[in-house]
């Protein structure tokens, strides 16, 4: 606008740190099938968005895996937090599982899309069929690595996601072997399914949706931040379990403990009077890693943290971008991000940063010519308690003070 010739001018200067709220990590995206689904609240292969404590809507699911998801889903929110902000993605059910897998597929190839679609990026990911492995038709008896899985991290990168994947849950072998065909940090595969009631029936149903809800439960009770593990904490809603998994906290030979060696998590039988039972009843998640194959990111509750501030920096720079380079707008920059994590680390989510993440190498006059500055962030995650190792030994001091003590009386008798 033109400048009064006789008046007054105010103006914003925007040249002070910004804040930012973050993202809500526990929005989901389940892929699946439900064939008596209402076609017109949920058509085929449309993204749909809603909360699971809106139970006209939920009933539009119908009876299919992906209403038996959302049950599995509200069955672990707890307080006044009983709706998760799901979106689903109905695909065709197929004269085949490898036709079915490939629609969920073709599904997962569009997440991109989803975000503008429904106005909100899931950061869960639940897709169906994960338990199934093709044969190879060159190979007699050899196995093929199941064609939802190979398209997962792709989809959970684009979205900053992580996914829970559900695995063999026949035999620890098995769900072992197919571990193995997986190597990414968004994917963490769970080697038992959950057997939950349908009417009077019980049958066995995927346990991934309802460790999708522990993630959003312990998510809640942490203020949202995903930066808490989820490790021994109830599974609720199951009637029992696909199979009895032996496990021990004091013994690292049993079934369940190889299966976490491997990096499948396992749900436990809690056991009343057994010293190394995981809890004294109900059924326990034990998990705490993905299926990368190094271990500096393999705890993925780190991830998520992790894929928390990068949002946060995605913001933050925004904020910034299309502003000429100065001084005082660099400053405001750095300090925004500084203050950001200075946030993190006083909630204990993170147990430090660096400070000096401005390298003078590293930004050359030709490159801030060019309109570009580079920053060096270090974080680091906090891990979670996995083992507690504790000597015993005989304490000789306490023998001398019971000897001084016998002397302290004897000497007050006499």
């Amino acid at each position: 606008m033109s400048a009064p010739i006789f008046g007054m001018q105010f103006s914003r200067p925007a040249d002070e740190p910004v804040p930012v709220l973050g993202a809500d990590f526990s929005k989901m995206l389940l892929i699946e099938t439900s064939a008596d689904a209402d076609a017109t609240a949920f058509p085929i292969g449309v993204a749909k968005r809603f909360s699971s404590s809106d139970a006209a809507t939920v009933a539009k699911l119908g009876t299919g895996l992906l209403a038996d998801a959302v049950k599995g889903i509200n069955a672990q929110l707890t307080g006044v937090n009983r709706g998760a902000d799901i979106t689903v993605v109905r695909v065709t059910e197929a004269g085949t599982v490898a036709e079915t897998a490939a629609n969920i597929v073709a599904a997962l190839g569009n997440v991109a899309a989803i975000p503008s679609q429904v106005n909100a990026t899931p950061r869960l990911i639940w897709a169906g069929r994960t338990s199934f492995r093709p044969v190879d038709p060159d190979n007699e008896g050899e196995f093929l690595v199941n064609p939802v899985v190979a398209a997962l991290p792709q989809a959970c990168e684009t979205l900053l996601a992580i996914s829970v994947v559900d695995v063999d849950d026949t035999a620890s072998a098995n769900a072992i072997d197919a571990r193995e065909t997986m190597n990414s940090q968004r994917l963490m595969p769970v080697g038992v399914a959950a057997r939950v009631f349908e009417g009077t029936n019980v049958v066995t149903r995927a346990m991934g949706p309802r460790i999708l809800g522990l993630f959003a439960r312990v998510d809640n009770e942490n203020e949202g931040r995903p930066f808490d593990p989820i490790a021994n904490r109830a599974i609720y809603g199951l009637a029992g379990l696909s199979r009895a998994i032996p496990f021990s906290l004091l013994d690292g030979s049993t079934e369940g403990q190889q299966m976490l060696e491997a990096n499948v998590s396992v749900v436990a039988s809690g056991e009343v009077g057994v010293d190394g039972a995981v809890a004294d009843g109900g059924f326990v998640f034990i998990g705490t890693d993905n299926a990368d194959t190094g271990e500096l990111w393999q705890q993925i509750h780190q991830v998520r943290g992790a894929d928390y501030i990068t949002v946060k920096l995605i913001q933050i720079t925004r904020e910034f971008l299309g502003r000429k380079i100065t001084a005082d707008l660099v400053e405001a920059y750095i300090n925004s991000i500084l203050f950001m994590l200075r946030d993190h680390k006083a909630a204990d989510d993170i147990l430090g940063y660096n400070k000096d993440v401005f390298i003078p190498d590293q930004n050359s006059p030709e490159q801030i010519r060019l309109g570009r500055i580079k920053l060096d962030l270090g974080i680091e995650p906090a891990p979670v308690f996995k083992r507690a190792d504790t000597d015993i030994r005989r304490y000789r001091p306490a023998v001398e003070g019971l000897v001084s003590e016998i002397v302290a009386r004897l000497n007050t008798v006499a």
